[in-house]
Parts: structure tokens; C-alpha cells; sequence
């Protein structure tokens, strides 16, 4: 499992979404270290750089292997773990099955609520031996399942999805579709705070509301922040906003000097 890490301070990890890597926080990880953090962002098993999870190839199969990763790289600590979408799902299985691992959870548009049916439809690009038709491919996968806005369907963010989907060796991927988040949530200890994008595609027709009431499931739950003008991706399309929201849920949630 490759690891890759920024700046100086308390751990933050950041846990990246399906079909991704490390890169999903292209835009977040200096920043954040700025900040005065040690950013610390995997690519998950089965993507990016980092091989696939012996036997099973979905979240709870990545589960055994980040609970063996982070006590190797900082210590028996809790930290502070951001997931995104699939990296999300992770992260809540992780915190529920290991809550001496985690000290606050942050999910940014995670699934596993039981809340969508179907999958979004994206077109198909491997069989595409054309570089403009796969980049035009990956435009319309961005615009339809990552990014709101047309014009953050910039370069970056096709060089980004070029470069990840690729490298995707867990495509059999299910439980996103089904509510095991939600069926876990009462048993996560620390924390729970989360970050969606107000036009998150995963989340439309009003759906959003109704997941502000599943998290309350989380004993700990706080708040549900919603990034304006933003989709799936929401700390790519809205850097600036989500930085400002993560600090403040961060900072909300310190332990007091005393």
C-alpha cells in the first residue's frame, strides 16, 4: 500500500474515492498542511499505485488493511480521517470495526446510505484507441457523475480521471449501493461530520435532506455542511470552501484546554 504525505503536525489522513487515488486531493493536500497538519493520503488497495487487497475487492476488504497500515506508520493513535465517496465508506467501516483508530470522521460525499437504486450511467473509454474521443469520454463521465459546474471540467481534472480509472483493479464494487454505512453508523464512537456538495449527483431530487437525518444515526454526529454551487467532487471543485468548512468541523470538535 503506497502512502504519500505533506507537511508537519497532528495526522490528518485523507482517504480518496472510487476509480481514484491520492490525486482526488490534488487540490487540497498543500493547503491542508499549510495549515499546520501531516496530510497523509493513501492510494487505497486495488488503486493508484497500491496493489489489490488479498481476497476481498470492496470496502471491507481495505478495511483490514488500513487498520494494519496506520498503527504502522504513526502509532497506536486515534486520528482524524477524511474520506471521500468510496474513501468514505471506508473510513465509517474502519471507525466502526476500529474506533481506537479513529478520533473524528469527516465523510465528503459517501455513499452507502441505501439511498440510490441505480448507478449513475457513465460511457464507456476503454475500448476507445482515439486520445480526443477517451478524453471526450471523460469529460462527460466528470460532468455527469464528479463535477457540477462546466467549467470545472478544466485540464486538471481530466488529467486526474485519465491517469485514475485505469489503475481501477475493483470494479466488482457493490456496497456502495447498498445502506451498510448507515447500518454501521450506530456503532462509530467518535465524531461524525460530514461535507457534501449542494448538487452532489449521488444525492439529487432532494435527497440530501433525508441523508441529514440518517447520519443523525452516528450517536456523535454533528453537522452536515453543504458546499454551494458544487458536485460530487466538492473539494476539487470548491477548494476554498471546503477548506474553510473542514477547519471549522475540525476546530468544533478539539478537546477544550482545561
Amino acid at each position: 500500500m503506497v502512502w504519500h504525505a505533506w507537511g508537519d503536525g497532528e495526522p490528518l489522513v485523507l482517504l480518496h474515492g472510487g476509480s481514484g487515488s491520492w490525486a482526488h486531493w490534488i487540490r487540497n493536500v498543500e493547503a491542508l498542511a499549510a495549515g499546520g497538519r501531516r496530510v497523509l493520503v493513501p492510494d487505497l488497495p486495488g488503486f493508484g499505485d497500491s496493489e489489490r487487497p488479498p481476497g476481498n475487492g470492496d470496502a471491507d476488504g481495505v478495511v483490514p488493511v488500513l487498520a494494519e497500515g496506520l498503527p504502522y506508520l504513526l502509532g497506536m493513535q486515534a486520528v482524524d480521517i477524511v474520506g471521500f465517496s468510496f474513501g468514505g465508506l471506508c473510513a465509517g467501516l474502519l471507525a466502526a470495526a476500529h474506533p481506537e483508530l479513529v478520533r473524528q470522521l469527516v465523510l465528503v460525499g459517501a455513499p452507502g446510505f441505501g439511498l440510490r437504486e441505480k448507478r449513475l450511467t457513465l460511457v464507456a473509454w476503454q475500448h476507445l484507441d482515439d486520445p480526443h474521443a477517451r478524453e471526450s469520454a471523460h469529460r462527460r463521465n466528470l460532468a455527469t457523475l464528479m463535477l457540477h459546474r462546466p467549467e470545472s471540467v478544466d485540464a486538471l481534472a481530466v488529467a486526474v480521471q485519465a491517469a485514475n480509472v485505469p489503475h481501477d483493479r475493483m470494479r466488482r464494487r457493490k456496497l456502495a449501493m447498498t445502506d451498510v454505512l448507515l447500518r454501521n453508523l450506530p456503532a462509530i464512537e467518535c465524531p461524525v461530520d460530514a461535507i457534501y456538495g449542494e448538487h452532489d449527483a449521488l444525492y439529487s431530487g432532494g435527497m440530501l435532506a433525508e441523508l441529514e437525518r440518517l447520519l443523525a444515526a452516528a450517536p456523535r454526529f454533528g453537522r452536515l455542511v453543504l458546499i454551494p454551487e458544487a458536485g460530487h467532487w466538492v473539494q476539487f471543485e470548491a477548494p476554498a470552501a471546503f477548506h474553510a468548512a473542514l477547519h471549522q468541523l475540525l476546530d468544533e470538535r478539539k478537546p477544550k484546554a482545561t
